[in-house]
């Protein structure tokens, strides 16, 4: 057996409010809302936001995306009106991205429902297939 593509699952209370962000802020293809959850292709990844009458989003990171250059997706984000959120133990410069000892740069921000997402631009590159 061998695991094949990545699936994304997130949760929201006001699937009209997710359909904005995930489509028209970030950029994804809208794909479906089979009933039960709303289908984006985010680059070839699926992400299936569930619709929930209820929902406590996570405190950590649900899902991320890497990218080439973090400082321009950062002003980029902020120009499509994303807020980045800011870690009283960790230094972030201007834009709102954390460097990390290893190099690793992230900056997170929150989607309407209160999921967690972050940008990344990581020291180790891995070559997956």
């Amino acid at each position: 057996m061998q695991l094949r593509r990545f699936v994304a699952f997130l949760v929201t209370t006001n699937p009209e409010r997710a359909t904005t962000f995930y489509r028209d802020v970030l950029g994804f293809k809208f794909v479906m809302d089979d009933g039960f959850a709303l289908v984006f292709d985010a680059h070839g990844t699926m992400i299936r936001i569930g619709k929930a009458q209820e929902f406590t989003p996570a405190q950590n990171t649900v899902a991320g995306w890497e990218v080439d250059d973090i400082r321009e997706a950062a002003s980029d984000l902020t120009q499509r009106g994303i807020a980045f959120d800011r870690h009283p133990r960790m230094a972030a410069d201007e834009r709102g991205v954390h460097t990390f000892p290893t190099g690793d740069k992230v900056a997170w921000f929150k989607d309407p429902d209160g999921n967690v997402l972050s940008i990344s631009q990581h020291y180790y590159q891995y070559g997956g297939e």
